[in-house]
């Protein structure tokens, strides 16, 4: 068995959940944005200030942008691995990924709560 040490799960159907998972949290997150963007008449900063603020929102808002970050790095992985051939090349790419995935969900955190 062929097991790589940056894959995500355990195993390319836990991959394969984890992107299908995550998949669905964005769908849902763009859906609630659209109709709420719809259905407001005026927005205004105060309108989108006022949205942010919901502590509900802001955790909903984190987990999609984690999911984001998750399902990225599946498709990205498998991108890599697939095209990427030289193991350095496809180590580093690797890593810039990850260490880009872990910075937007910091910084998004702290845009996020600091609303």
């Amino acid at each position: 068995m062929v097991k790589s040490v940056t894959s995500l799960g355990r195993s390319g159907l836990h991959d394969w959940m984890i992107q299908r998972v995550s998949a669905v949290v964005l769908a849902v997150y763009i859906v609630y944005l659209a109709v709420f963007i719809f259905s407001t008449p005026h927005l205004q900063f105060s309108v989108w200030h006022n949205l942010f603020e919901r502590t509900g929102f802001k955790v909903f808002s984190l987990i999609a942008l984690t999911a984001l970050c998750f399902h990225a790095w599946i498709g990205l992985w498998v991108i890599s691995t697939d095209y990427l051939k030289p193991l350095a090349i496809r180590m580093v790419f690797q890593v810039l990924v990850i260490i880009s995935c872990i910075a937007l969900i910091l910084w998004g955190a702290q845009i996020f709560w600091s609303v």
